[in-house]
């Protein structure tokens, strides 16, 4: 998948676990979880504020783009 989701740097860079963050924002931490390893198809706009508002960062801080080789 092109979309690379980069939670577990923001974490590591606030220094913060997962299941601190999935109690903050109200989500489990299998969902978390799915999240980091890129294997949700989408994900809530309210979601990716709370994280960003949570990590105090950007969505580009968390998620970007790469394109796949042909």
């Amino acid at each position: 998948m092109p979309i690379i989701v980069n939670v577990d740097v923001m974490l590591a860079k606030r220094k913060m676990r997962s299941n601190e963050l999935a109690e903050l924002i109200g989500i489990t931490t299998a969902n978390l979880s799915i999240l980091k390893t890129g294997k949700a198809k989408a994900i809530r706009f309210s979601t990716l504020q709370a994280i960003c508002q949570i990590l105090a960062c950007q969505p580009g801080d968390i998620m970007e783009f790469k394109e796949e080789n042909s």
